[in-house]
């Protein structure tokens, strides 16, 4: 005879619907690890149909332990899993997995195992692990939007001042920078889109009868705008408009960043 505590302790330990763990444990004759393993089986036939569904919720979360940064970034179904206490336990496990692991590949591997036998199972829903990364560096500042779905990390030498470092990290959540320099957009980026500029020029009547030269004038002016508006320090700095970002922090003092997006 299948007990209530028998339901329980397996609804604690799955987080199953009730029903679903009774029918798993009359199944398995009272075995809470074979219910366990019956319920996974049902999972995976589940999952596999589930494969397919689009996961635009999510939580990117940035742990500081001093200089050194771990993102994680997992994306769901619905915004009720993402804002569970589960979902965050999760993402804080996976952290502690990435601080064990030699590699981000490595421990990837390791949290998409544990999400697949254990978190998966108790939320039910499709979930893939976007970013699992360590950042270390003499200066290392962060910035997490106010929903979660939205983060930036900017890496820096020693003596950047910190507070400035996070407005950085803020203005790239909202900008989304390709590069750092202007300089680091390579030629067939820019190829493509002068061939777009020029394609959209001829079709405009007004360029009609315009020679060639001064097209290309046109289009010179086009790449140049191009290039400071998808490079983080020629940006125009979101916080003040009146300065791009070169001018709010040294420009030489910024090594690298990342933007992550669920």
């Amino acid at each position: 005879m299948i007990t209530a505590q028998q339901v329980k302790e397996l609804r604690d330990r799955t987080w199953v619907w009730m029903a679903d763990c009774k029918n798993a444990l009359v199944e398995a004759d009272g075995d809470i690890e074979l219910a366990i393993e019956i319920l996974r089986k049902k999972w995976i036939a589940k999952a596999a149909k589930r494969a397919e569904n689009e996961t635009k919720e999510g939580k990117i979360k940035i742990i500081t332990e001093w200089n050194v940064k771990y993102i994680v970034a997992v994306s769901c179904e619905t915004d009720f899993v993402a804002i569970n206490e589960t979902f965050d336990e999760m993402l804080n496990k996976f952290v502690e997995i990435r601080k064990n692991a030699a590699t981000d590949e490595e421990a990837i591997v390791i949290a998409d195992e544990l999400k697949s036998t254990e978190y998966q199972l108790k939320m039910w829903e499709n979930m893939r692990i976007l970013a699992l990364t360590k950042v270390s560096w003499d200066v290392v500042e962060s910035y997490v939007h106010s929903n979660n779905k939205v983060a930036a990390i900017v890496v820096a030498k020693a003596w950047t001042d910190s507070d400035n470092l996070k407005q950085v990290a803020m203005h790239i959540t909202a900008t989304n920078p390709e590069v750092l320099s202007p300089t680091e957009i390579t030629q067939e980026v820019i190829a493509k889109e002068k061939e777009i500029q020029l394609e959209l020029m001829q079709q405009d009547p007004k360029n009609a009868g315009k020679p060639a030269e001064i097209l290309e004038k046109i289009i010179d002016g086009k790449m140049n705008k191009f290039k400071e508006e998808n490079a983080l320090l020629t940006q125009q700095f979101v916080i003040n408009p009146d300065i791009k970002v070169q001018d709010f922090i040294w420009a030489d003092s910024i090594v690298s960043f990342k933007r992550f997006a669920i």
